[in-house]
């Protein structure tokens, strides 16, 4: 084989090993990094033209990369748990392995980073948020009364409740925000149905996620609550929403879905209501007045 073809051969390699690259998202984890001599950055901004500019020599040879949330304190507990010096660049490497199987991650498709940087957060956020509603759900353990376990339960009810949601929700584009407010935070999680045509397409994970945080507020009976977007071309969107009660959700009148779109969360002040949105009331889930009786 002559010296071209180990050339060509390695460049069809490199193209088909797919990449992860590990991101500082941050100053302040930027920071941290900068106490290992072996990372060679001395400011955030270079340090994320450089990746830039790697993703897009990557991209354009046909490389796929997958860009993850580089932790440096995970990092730091990594190196420790595996015995290996973290001053070290194949360390980091192998760090940045892991994260490409447990990591929150994104595909690199071309965006800027401006774009893929608030992105890849939100994605940490979601992933933690589940980890996290997933762990409190698991310790609720049995029901006193009744043996069942109150997590499962309540992870089969609110599956139930968002698929009688999705069955009674106006033809378009749904989206579904749910918010759970408990100790120590408010958990929120969001789901977006597109408008094929056909059949109702979930994306599993992020309906999982959805279930998960709604099974969280009716389990442990937190306030909380879940509003629904339809919008269909040519009519006004619509939005109604539900307050999350024990074991089920009670509808909002077209004044409260108006009062919680038209407030400043942060702040508390009124936005003005967007033109061409009707805050109606929620259409019958079809649900017996009974099956609120059962709950734990």
């Amino acid at each position: 084989m002559t010296h071209t073809d180990s050339r060509t051969m390695r460049r069809v390699l490199r193209r088909e090993i797919a990449g992860t690259i590990g991101l500082l998202t941050d100053e302040h984890d930027f920071r941290a990094m900068r106490r290992y001599r072996s990372f060679t950055f001395d400011d955030h901004a270079t340090y994320l033209k450089h990746v830039e500019g790697l993703l897009r020599t990557r991209a354009l040879q046909g490389s796929h990369t997958t860009v993850a949330l580089f932790d440096p304190e995970e990092y730091a507990e990594f190196c420790m748990q595996k015995g290996l010096d973290p001053d070290n660049p194949a360390s980091r490497t192998r760090f940045t392995a892991r994260l490409a199987v447990t990591g929150p991650t994104l595909p690199y498709e071309g965006q800027p980073l401006s774009d893929l940087l608030p992105a890849l957060v939100d994605e940490a956020v979601r992933q933690a948020t589940w980890e996290y509603a997933t762990t409190l759900l698991a310790r609720l353990g049995a029901c006193a009364s009744c043996g069942e376990d109150i997590g499962r339960a309540a992870f089969t009810r609110a599956s139930d409740l968002l698929v009688r949601i999705l069955d009674t929700a106006p033809s378009g584009n749904r989206h579904l925000v749910c918010s759970v407010t408990g100790p120590p935070e408010t958990l929120l999680a969001a789901l977006h149905v597109a408008d094929t045509g056909g059949p109702v397409e979930l994306d599993e994970t992020e309906a999982l996620e959805f279930a998960t945080v709604l099974a969280l507020g009716l389990a442990t009976e937190s306030p909380g609550g879940l509003v629904i977007r339809a919008s269909a071309p040519g009519s006004p969107d619509r939005v109604y929403g539900w307050r999350l009660r024990a074991y089920g959700l009670e509808p909002l009148t077209a004044g409260e879905v108006f009062d919680a779109y038209c407030t400043d969360v942060e702040s508390g002040d009124l936005i003005s209501p967007e033109s061409n949105v009707d805050y109606c009331e929620p259409p019958d889930l079809g649900e017996e007045k009974t099956a609120h009786g059962h709950h734990h």
